[in-house]
């Protein structure tokens, strides 16, 4: 999902497809709260997809960069104190925890931990 935004941003293509899951759901949700997204969507009914809507500031999108934290060869679990500000706060930390998939400053706030997921700025 990461590099397939990386690259349709680079490309300044307007949206995205990639097959859906909650996971990426739920990345898709917490980006468009942060404002690095326009709008996504469902789609389709046997097989469903994934639309992303990006969002640019003239020929040069608002995602800076994405990368991967936890891979699934290593996984990177942190507490609820270890969890990294991204470029001094101006990026988010996406932190899978036991109450979902949330940004690192929710996680602090409500003390939670987990496997954090991705960093985007």
């Amino acid at each position: 999902m990461l590099t397939r935004i990386r690259n349709a941003n680079r490309a300044l293509l307007p949206t995205v497809e990639l097959p859906h899951s909650k996971m990426k759901e739920s990345i898709a949700g917490i980006l468009k709260r942060e404002g690095y997204i326009n709008d996504f969507a469902v789609q389709g009914q046997p097989h469903k997809n994934l639309t992303l809507k990006l969002k640019y500031q003239g020929k040069k999108g608002v995602i800076e960069g994405l990368r991967r934290v936890s891979s699934p060869g290593l996984r990177r679990y942190v507490g609820s104190t270890e969890i990294p500000r991204v470029r001094g706060g101006l990026g988010v930390a996406v932190v899978s925890t036991s109450e979902g998939l949330m940004t690192g400053s929710q996680a602090r706030k409500k003390n939670i931990g987990g496997e954090l997921v991705c960093y985007i700025w």
